[in-house]
């Protein structure tokens, strides 16, 4: 069977060569013109846990609240911010950005209400209400009252940094919800019952518009991002300016990792085609193996694009990946090709290229079989874009074998033989370094290499799983210095909602409002004159304020508002918490009208009353669902400290409001995509340790096939172990985290570890044979076998070491952890696993009565 399927592979590829790279060109052509359709995708989407419930209640909350998506730029005046001039310039600054199409609004301090200035009583206070733009108001004035309300300190500005912030705001996509929510229902319905036909068709074309229209969102959001840049560059000259938030980051990240695709894309190809030259020295050899690189990207790139699978941050490195595993199969075919090259020089072309596709065909389907279960186990993770990613890999790795397997052969028919090569097809200094090393010192490699595994354990023990978006920048990045100003200056970044509910307080909005309340304050756009003045005497409360046509306001309680002024006072009081506003900012400023005395049901309710609209938006609405009976906290954190635990922290809040505030659990909910991406990430890490032992599992299962031998394949797994987790010891001992850029790393390291073993046993099986002598096999295996792994290795070392250029840091992680584990990896198989062998032999010189096909 095997000689049949071998005659009809050298009938199709070896004798129709030139057909077969045809067909190839074809093929690679026209998966070229649907790469058209590649793309990166940064949107919130992208990070979240496959059917978390958590995501179904930020999206619940969102729409309670009416939350929306904003961006804060920082101005820092060379003068005082409170000068005639400075406010001039932010008023021209604030003027041009509301020109951009998109923006919903900005909020400055020139417009936010003033209610001292002056001081007057209350009975004059709603007709007093100034903002710094009216004429008449006092700056001085405006200035005290600013820097000390709390809505505003720390939010809008920050005097001891002469700081104040522009909240851009950007308007939420009603199609975009639309099709979110009508997905959530589906994904309801299939968590509680199985989906139809009709059901499963319609969830797939609504990811399919979703993503489309999160692309649309995405370049239109990128293009308003520039021209707020191209804005800024207009003031730089008179203010320090910064921007962060959210979208920024989504747009950075996507911005970053697509420059480096190109950059470093571009650097890693040159230095392999340099690489490549050196190993060989024949321009053909550097040629078609980069050919072959080309095409396996090129096909994948198209394949993705056709089927609209977007690239994630995750799966932004599938690309160098594929480069590592092609690179390396086809380094493998012409090392083989030229040793047999060199022993056989009168065989024909025909004849050279079979037995190297013969010889070299199993293990290579042994290392792609094996690295694919590698990455196929990230399926388990529930996160879409790790799916995504594990596919991609899968797929892509047979993509890279077909090629490998036939392209190359079929080039190498093409070319011809060239005798000369045989004369370059030399030992390697290094590889017989390696040799020597294990003879005379195995028993210290053993002892190095159980030090390194115990240093490993500790280092693993020591990981951390955190997910820092500002430290995936450089400190010199524009990014990194906005998000470092807003944290440090105007109360942190990533945004945090906790939420309070006061079971059966519910209370239906009365949606049929008097037309008196409707118009209230219609011509200033503030409540009658009498709306303090009234709270002295709250005898007439019933008769003057319709009763109980307006429902809402007896939700105010003094009760409730205690249990949310303590709530308020814990997250405030916690260092990695910035900003906190609730219903008690406004309660703190109302209590400022009262003598600073606590307010009573009566006049609380009599407050939420005659409010005027415009400022319940502000400073109540964002804060109390009535309906829904809860209380909202909205808190940034400042996500540039280094001592930062985000899980800890979400963990803490709630548990800490439980326990010291006495507040049931069930109560306490936490909400925002802080939440979602830890909820995402402590799911990988779980996920990842849990499936990490299947793989290897299955990796063990596939060497018992291979090899035919349990202590062999015990001695092959080894090496793995130590290379698989060497790299995260070396990410704990580092202080590195584990995030949603680096946690695949584990996945990526087996991949790559397993490659080199399985080629060193089966060649050294092979060599075995010829003598039965441990010694001189295991001088022959590094002479030859030991030559392919070092060519191998130290192309993708190389490649990928250029990435630590890098600006950022998930890349620089990325390029330094690949080539240190592929260091690694090279290590052990040529010092670690040959003194195994040596050690235990596993080949029996009666039990061998066959040998590996040459």
């Amino acid at each position: 069977m095997l000689r049949w399927i071998q005659e009809k592979y050298d009938g199709i590829v070896l004798d129709n060569a030139i057909w077969m790279l045809v067909l190839l060109a074809v093929v690679t052509a026209f998966m070229g013109y649907s790469a058209r359709n590649f793309e990166l995708d940064a949107s919130a989407d992208t990070l979240v846990l496959e059917g978390d419930p958590d995501y179904r209640y930020f999206r619940e909350i969102s729409e309670r609240y009416g939350a929306s998506s904003f961006m804060f730029m920082t101005y820092t005046p060379q003068s005082a911010l409170f000068s005639p001039e400075s406010l001039a310039e932010l008023t021209k600054l604030r003027d041009e950005l509301r020109k951009i199409d998109g923006i919903q609004s900005i909020v400055t301090v020139m417009d936010v209400p003033l209610l001292s200035n002056p001081p007057v009583p209350l009975d004059q206070l709603v007709s007093n209400i100034k903002s710094l733009e009216d004429p008449e108001t006092n700056i001085e004035m405006a200035k005290q009252e600013l820097a000390n309300s709390p809505l505003y300190v720390n939010l809008l500005l920050n005097l001891d940094y002469n700081t104040t912030a522009l909240q851009i705001n950007f308007p939420v996509d009603e199609v975009l919800s639309n099709l979110q929510d009508t997905r959530q229902k589906l994904l309801d319905k299939k968590s509680d019952s199985e989906l139809t036909g009709e059901d499963i068709r319609q969830l797939n074309q609504l990811n399919i518009l979703i993503k489309e229209r999160n692309k649309l969102l995405t370049k239109k959001l990128s293009q308003q991002i520039d021209q707020i840049r191209a804005i800024m560059e207009k003031y730089k000259d008179h203010a320090e300016l910064h921007i962060g938030g959210v979208p920024l980051l989504a747009d950075d990240i996507v911005s970053y990792v697509r420059s480096d695709l190109m950059v470093f894309g571009l650097g890693v190809l040159v230095l392999l085609i340099i690489t490549l030259g050196m190993i060989f020295r024949r321009i053909h050899w550097v040629i078609v193996p980069m050919a072959a690189c080309a095409d396996v990207v090129i096909i994948m790139m198209g394949m993705l694009g056709s089927m609209h699978w977007q690239v994630t941050v995750i799966s932004s490195n599938f690309i160098s990946l594929l480069l590592i595993l092609t690179l390396s199969m086809t380094i493998h075919l012409i090392v083989r090709y030229r040793e047999l090259l060199k022993r056989h020089p009168e065989w024909e072309q025909r004849a050279i290229v079979s037995a190297t596709v013969r010889q070299i065909f199993i293990p290579c389907l042994y290392m792609a079989l094996t690295t694919g279960v590698a990455f196929i186990s990230l399926i388990v993770s529930g996160i879409r874009p790790v799916i995504n990613f594990g596919l991609m890999m899968t797929v892509g790795i047979l993509v890279a074998f077909l090629v490998a397997f036939t392209f190359l052969p079929a080039m190498m028919m093409l070319v011809g033989k060239d005798e000369s090569e045989a004369k370059d097809a030399s030992n390697v200094p290094f590889s017989q370094w390696f040799a020597n090393l294990t003879i005379r010192h195995g028993t210290k490699v053993l002892v190095v290499s159980v030090f390194a595994a115990g240093m490993t354990v500790i280092g693993v023990s020591r990981l951390v799983v955190e997910n820092s978006f500002i430290d995936y920048f450089a400190e010199d990045t524009e990014v990194y210095q906005g998000l470092s100003v807003i944290d440090q200056r105007l109360g942190g970044t990533t945004p945090l909602d906790v939420l309070i509910d006061f079971p059966g307080t519910e209370i239906v909005p009365n949606k049929a409002a008097t037309k008196s309340d409707q118009n209230n304050g219609d011509n200033d756009g503030f409540v009658d004159e009498d709306f303090f003045g009234s709270m002295d005497d709250v005898s007439d409360f019933e008769s003057d304020f319709g009763g109980d046509k307006d429902p809402e306001k007896y939700w105010f309680t003094a009760d409730k508002i205690a249990v949310i002024k303590q709530v308020h006072s814990y997250l405030d009081s916690n260092p990695d918490i910035g900003k906190v506003l609730s219903l008690a900012t406004m309660i703190e400023i109302a209590e400022s009208f009262n003598n600073n005395k606590p307010m009573t049901d009566v006049q609380l309710a009599l407050l939420y009353s005659v409010i005027p609209k415009e400022f319940r938006r502000l400073v109540i609405d964002p804060y109390v669902s009535v309906e829904h009976g809860q209380a909202r906290f909205s808190l940034r954190v400042i996500d540039s400290k280094k001592e930062l635990n985000r899980n800890q922290l979400l963990k803490q809040i709630k548990q800490d409001i439980s326990e010291k505030l006495g507040i049931a659990p069930e109560r306490v909910h936490l909400s925002g995509l802080m939440v979602l991406y830890n909820n995402m990430l402590q799911s990988l890490f779980s996920s990842q340790i849990k499936t990490l032992g299947l793989v290897f599992v299955a990796i063990m299962c596939m060497f018992l096939v291979l090899f035919r031998s349990l202590k062999l394949s015990l001695i092959a797994m080894a090496p793995n172990l130590l290379a698989a987790t060497f790299v995260l010891g070396i990410m704990g001992w580092a202080s590195i985290p584990l995030d949603i850029m680096t946690i695949t790393i584990a996945s990526i390291t087996i991949g790559m570890a397993v490659d080199n073993t399985i080629h060193y046993i089966v060649r050294f099986r092979e060599e075995f044979l010829l003598d039965h002598n441990y010694m001189a096999t295991l001088k022959r295996s590094h002479s030859t076998i030991g030559r392919a792994m070092f060519y191998t290795s130290l192309s993708i070392i190389i490649g990928f070491s250029i990435l630590v250029l890098s600006s950022f840091r998930p890349t620089i992680y990325f390029g330094f952890l690949t080539a240190l584990a592929m260091f690694v990896a090279l290590v052990g198989s040529l010092t670690l696993l040959p003194q195994l062998l040596i050690l235990f032999k596993p080949f029996k010189s009666d039990a061998l009565t066959r040998s590996v096909d040459h």
